[in-house]
């Protein structure tokens, strides 16, 4: 692989090689310290099975994670976030949900040289997850699917800018029936709270998102209510560009893909046009691709050059007309 390799679009860049390495080393990089406004990614997950992607395992899992807690925090403006996906681990050989990655994120937060605090936990449930652990789910039948991964927001301070009404979802139909009818049981509910005669009746253009992504029904009678950012953006969608070109191609997508729909959430909710957003494990880089749609400026880093070309097969669809190039070094 060349090493120093780069790819410009009109908004970003992807950085070709180990991220924590030329975060450190690299002069130019500095630069980016205190002026992040959105660090976000989904770093290799502790798995006991080697991925193709590259994973470690167990307590040099843990070891690696907790060291990146000093470098995003330098990264990060006063006001920026951090959004980390990881999903849950699972003692070697054994039927016991592991605490490693509760492990890891006391690490991060309570790591001496940085300044971090978890500001709120979101859940996204997958239900077209295939069945894991399958040895003690599928063979021995011990225990149930593992359909969700934990999603932490965490800061330098305890008022990242933030500003929730960027990501209403919409209204459920019995909402929109109060808000058509004018009227509603107010007073005081058997759980305490007061309801005010009118505090139901103003439209906001939609409801206050929740922190669970259900991003298939769970009941077949009502409408998956996610962010609109989130529904324009389904994880498992075959027939979108990036899946056919790269079947087309004869290419083997990145196995653990972030969810577009997560990520478009996550800058719409945490940033403003023009921000600044870093994905220091980008995979066939959804982060970069969703930030230029939604212009943010944006910096990735990828070590492996498969997925450097699948990121480069994302920009060259035809909707954002802005195709990753390669630079001169």
């Amino acid at each position: 692989m060349e090493q120093n390799k780069k790819y410009k679009s009109k908004l970003g860049k992807l950085l070709v090689g180990n991220s924590l390495e030329l975060l450190k080393n690299d002069k130019k990089l500095a630069k980016l310290k205190g002026k992040v406004n959105l660090i976000i990614t989904s770093p290799p997950f502790p798995l006991n099975n080697k991925k193709q992607y590259g994973n470690e395992k167990g307590e040099e899992y843990k070891d690696w994670f907790i060291k990146l807690a000093p470098i995003f925090s330098d990264l990060l403006a006063d006001d920026g976030s951090l959004v980390i996906e990881i999903g849950n681990a699972w003692e070697p050989e054994r039927p016991v949900q592991s605490l490693l990655h509760l492990e890891c994120l006391l690490g991060m937060v309570k790591h001496p040289e940085a300044n971090l605090r978890l500001i709120q936990e979101f859940i996204c449930y997958n239900p077209s997850k295939l069945p894991s652990p399958a040895q003690w789910v599928t063979v021995n039948r011990f225990r149930t699917v593992d359909s969700y991964t934990h999603v932490w927001w965490i800061a330098k301070n305890d008022f990242p800018k933030a500003d929730n009404s960027k990501v209403l979802r919409p209204y459920s139909k019995s909402m929109e029936q109060l808000l058509k009818r004018q009227s509603y049981n107010s007073g005081k509910r058997p759980s305490e709270h007061q309801i005010s005669e009118a505090g139901f009746l103003k439209d906001n253009g939609g409801s206050i998102s929740h922190n669970f992504f259900e991003m298939e029904a769970l009941d077949e009678k009502r409408d998956v209510r996610l962010p609109h950012s989130v529904l324009s953006f389904s994880n498992t969608n075959s027939n979108d560009y990036f899946l056919k070109t790269c079947r087309e191609r004869g290419i083997t997508p990145h196995p653990a893909r972030m969810s577009g729909g997560l990520v478009n959430f996550f800058i719409q909710f945490l940033t403003d046009e023009g921000d600044l957003v870093l994905d220091p494990f980008s995979g066939s880089n959804t982060t970069g691709y969703c930030a230029e749609k939604l212009n943010r400026k944006w910096v990735s880093f990828e070590v492996k050059e498969d997925y450097i070309e699948q990121a480069r097969v994302r920009f060259s669809d035809p909707s954002l007309k802005s195709p990753l190039k390669k630079m001169k070094v």
